[in-house]
């Protein structure tokens, strides 16, 4: 690729980082991928997921399908970098590599277009919302997705802390299963001089946040692999003569399997239940921000294998899932594929930082991944 080409797909992502938006709200960042991606010439170019684009390539409707996704959204966090390409948004920043997963499939789109599907199609995902878990589901569930039924999906995410472009993949979960549970406490407000004459849910919201401390198995290496950690707890208000009536736990719940993510869920519920016996305090769950692990089918993750080692690429074969979770995983639920990692350098800002930034030495070599898995499909 000339330099001349490669600073077109580099100067795209710095757009995209320079105008973040959040998970469901990507109007614009959705308009400024249409507008540039529209000169590769695909067959169709559909919105879908509300705020998410779906381009076409290839039009044989008798050979495979494949699907390549990319997340778009961005995260609640205010930037520290000072770079010409710094966030112009208060308080929202790209700090996951979205804006460079977008530039990497917009690379896909042109090498597509100068290399025409002789056989199937290929359908690039531009998805939104996937911080929140909610991206993945928007789009399967959209009439515009429903008649396509890929028979192999892909994805990839950078990785700080991996060799610069090492690609790094595993059978089996290659993300967690994550969701968060919120807990409401509901009791009766009192005197504080007078608390018996109220139900105070404190000492049974501490005795619960203790007892998930049992529960947890922090050794991502073990099957029975479970993270809890407590994210947000809330009692009362700040009126010293009243006993507290009302409270919430909010709890981010992780495991390797989505099946040990059911077990755990049930623990959780059962503790809740023994220990508000008696108590008087009524208590309600939810859950939210559900993340399915993404479960890498054993012949996609050979793919990604082969076309790594081909293209002369270092490749690393994970022992144990990633502790985070991605909503790629609802599309694994779905159809057979392969999420992998594409290392963004060893001594960069971890994700979710706020002085973290996407390598864009990463665009046109991932681009060329994906090309390689289209090509091992469709030849």
């Amino acid at each position: 690729m000339s330099s001349e080409k490669s600073a077109a797909f580099v100067e795209f992502r710095r757009e995209l980082h320079r105008f973040p938006e959040l998970s469901g709200r990507e109007f614009e960042t959705q308009r400024r991928i249409k507008e540039f991606v529209s000169r590769f010439n695909p067959v169709s170019l559909i919105e879908v997921g509300k705020t998410g684009l779906l381009l076409q390539y290839g039009a044989d409707s008798t050979g495979p399908v494949t699907l390549i996704r990319a997340d778009i959204d961005a995260l609640p966090i205010q930037e520290v970098n000072e770079f010409e390409h710094q966030s112009r948004t208060e308080g929202i920043s790209h700090k996951c590599g979205h804006d460079g997963h977008a530039a990497i499939l917009a690379r896909l789109a042109a090498h597509l277009a100068e290399k025409p599907l002789l056989k199937g199609r290929v359908y690039l995902l531009f998805q939104p919302a996937e911080e929140t878990g909610e991206g993945a589901k928007a789009v399967l569930d959209d009439p515009a997705f429903a008649a396509i039924r890929p028979d192999r999906v892909f994805a990839l995410h950078n990785l700080p802390g991996f060799g610069s472009g090492t690609i790094v993949c595993k059978p089996g979960p290659f993300t967690s299963a994550v969701q968060s549970l919120i807990v409401t406490f509901t009791g009766k407000v009192s005197h504080s001089a007078e608390p018996e004459k109220g139900i105070n849910p404190a000492y049974l919201m501490a005795d619960f946040i203790l007892k998930t401390r049992q529960l947890t198995h922090p050794d991502s290496r073990s099957d029975d692999f479970a993270l809890i950690t407590p994210i947000y707890t809330t009692l009362g208000e700040k009126s010293y003569g009243v006993s507290a009536g009302y409270g919430e736990v909010h709890l981010t719940l992780r495991t390797r399997t989505s099946q040990n993510m059911e077990r755990l869920t049930k623990q959780l519920l059962s503790v809740l239940s023994i220990l508000s016996v008696g108590t008087g305090v009524e208590i309600e769950t939810a859950i939210t921000e559900v993340f399915f692990a993404s479960q890498n089918d054993a012949d996609a993750f050979e793919q990604v294998k082969t076309s790594a080692l081909k293209l002369g690429y270092a490749f690393v074969k994970k022992q144990e899932p990633f502790k985070w979770g991605e909503d790629f995983g609802l599309f694994t639920q779905h159809y057979q594929g392969a999420m992998f990692g594409i290392g963004a350098g060893e001594n960069t800002p971890a994700l979710h930082n706020d002085d973290y930034d996407f390598n864009d030495d990463l665009i046109e070599p991932a681009a060329r991944m994906f090309l390689e898995l289209i090509d091992l499909q469709h030849k």
